[in-house]
């Protein structure tokens, strides 16, 4: 537990020099309940008095366990970059598993509770940049009211991108995000769609007439009661790149994807944009590695921690419990023992051995 009270270290702490809980303390309380499944201030307050005889094994709790009102002050007023940044040097020694080629898809999912009656569904965003192999969060910024493709240019620059592949949706598909992922050496794969419409255009004459022989790669699944078959081709385009004023643009890639389900049969083709030329079979592998995103995190936050059903709403305070249970899903994830993630972070709660080996396990 004190990697963690070292890391909250870094954390600014905008109180009055006169406040009462260590700033530590209370988001190391804040984290594990999280972990635990806790999902709101009241919540950590109330797991906090639960768990207090543990806490005190490690903690000071000079003040005894913070109210629920004082976990919602905090997070109101924290920065959920410095935040999350301190999470980052806890799991640093992951991130630097990250090897030549592998996968950062990078995208936005909105905090449907974290608003007012009034608002969109979107107001609030958390970006992040993820591994996909490591099903690991690298960074996670805020973005508010639309504001998401600045978010996700700026977790961009916080990465180390040289030998990686970022993967993002036709929103990241433009000049500022490949001029971001270019100056930091990384290559990209970009969904490329109608808001690029002469680019796409270009990109959809490049296929029209391909030699007998171009290569071509095909991959099939099986899951849930449907089969899906994908068939992938890349092609050069570098000389577009230079037309369109697309820096580091030198192909293009098109995936024909066939779903069948239950007899059902449909078809789409995507285009993408690339800035190298991978192989056919490195295209479908390194597109399929960008639904990690979806799929390991997006998903299992509102199904493991509830996230679309959170209703904290006021200033940081959203962003900043998006963070921790980003980074609790980081945390359960190193975890090898048998069982899936929900039963673990149930058995968090209530079982304190097992909840000491996660945290110990870093």
């Amino acid at each position: 537990m004190q990697i963690f009270l070292s890391a909250f270290d870094d954390v600014p702490d905008p109180r009055a020099s006169n406040a009462r809980h260590d700033l530590g303390e209370l988001l190391v309380i804040a984290f594990v309940s999280v972990l635990c499944g806790s999902a709101s201030c009241a919540e950590m307050a109330a797991f906090g008095r639960a768990k207090e005889r543990l806490f005190r094994d490690f903690l000071k709790l000079k003040h005894a366990i913070p109210s629920h009102d004082t976990f919602s002050e905090i997070f109101r007023v924290i920065d959920p970059k410095a935040l999350d940044a301190a999470f980052g040097k806890v799991l640093a020694d992951v991130a630097a598993l990250l090897k030549e080629g592998d996968v950062i898809a990078i995208d936005g999912k909105a905090l449907r509770g974290a608003r007012d009656k009034d608002e969109s569904a979107r107001t609030r965003m958390m970006v992040s940049a993820y591994a996909s192999r490591l099903r690991l969060t690298l960074a996670t910024v805020t973005a508010d009211r639309g504001t998401e493709l600045d978010a996700a240019i700026e977790a961009l620059g916080l990465i180390a991108l040289k030998g990686k592949v970022v993967t993002g949706d036709a929103l990241h598909c433009n000049r500022r995000t490949v001029a971001a992922i270019n100056a930091g050496g990384g290559d990209w794969c970009l969904a490329l769609k109608g808001n690029q419409e002469s680019l796409l255009s270009d990109a959809r004459g490049c296929f029209s007439n391909l030699k007998d022989g171009h290569p071509v790669a095909s991959s099939a699944d099986t899951a849930h009661g449907r089969k899906e078959t994908r068939t992938g081709v890349v092609v050069s385009a570098k000389a577009l790149g230079e037309y369109h004023e697309f820096p580091g643009l030198k192909g293009f890639a098109k995936i024909d994807a066939t779903r069948d389900t239950g007899g059902k049969v449909t078809s789409q083709t995507r285009y993408f944009a690339l800035s190298w030329m991978p192989t056919p079979e490195v295209l479908l592998a390194t597109v399929r590695d960008h639904w990690a995103i979806e799929n390991a995190l997006h998903w299992q936050l509102d199904v493991s921690f509830r996230e679309d059903a959170a209703r904290n709403r006021k200033d940081n305070g959203p962003g900043n419990i998006a963070v921790l249970r980003r980074r609790a899903l980081d945390v359960v994830r190193r975890d090898t023992s048998k069982g899936s993630l929900s039963i673990k972070l149930k058995r968090a709660g209530w079982d304190e051995a097992f909840l000491c080996s996660v945290l110990n396990g870093l």
